[in-house]
């Protein structure tokens, strides 16, 4: 079983991860970290508040090369999309992409001020 984690303390995120459930099927579990047993799943803190994680089969990606493998997971029309990003030159530019994304994800339709945080100020706000 495939696991998708991401940041379920982030509005924006949580929206993307709605859009995956909703649109792209998928055999993986679209799961929060923070409410999943990174341990288990062999992911650090660390990792999984920094980037968007895809674990299979004790193998893992982060970030846009785990967006890419969940496309290329999915429906047969998603497939070239996820081949697409794994492909230079879009994969030598999928990475810078997706870190001005992440650091502005505050200002990403669905987003709120709490995704610009850092996750230690967010856990000081308690649960929501």
């Amino acid at each position: 079983m495939s696991v998708l984690l991401f940041d379920g303390d982030c509005a924006f995120c949580t929206d993307c991860a709605h859009f995956v459930e909703r649109r792209i099927r998928t055999e993986a579990r679209v799961v929060p970290w923070q409410r999943a047993d990174l341990a288990a799943l062999g992911v650090e803190r660390v990792e999984a508040e920094s980037a968007v994680q895809w674990i299979e089969d004790g193998r893992r990606w982060a970030g846009p090369d785990a967006v890419a493998v969940l496309l290329r997971r999915a429906q047969w029309y998603w497939r070239p999309l996820g081949w697409a990003l794994s492909l230079a030159p879009v994969s030598w530019v999928a990475w810078p992409l997706y870190r001005l994304l992440a650091r502005n994800r505050h200002r990403m339709p669905g987003g709120t001020a709490a995704c610009s945080l850092p996750q230690a100020e967010r856990d000081l706000l308690g649960p929501r």
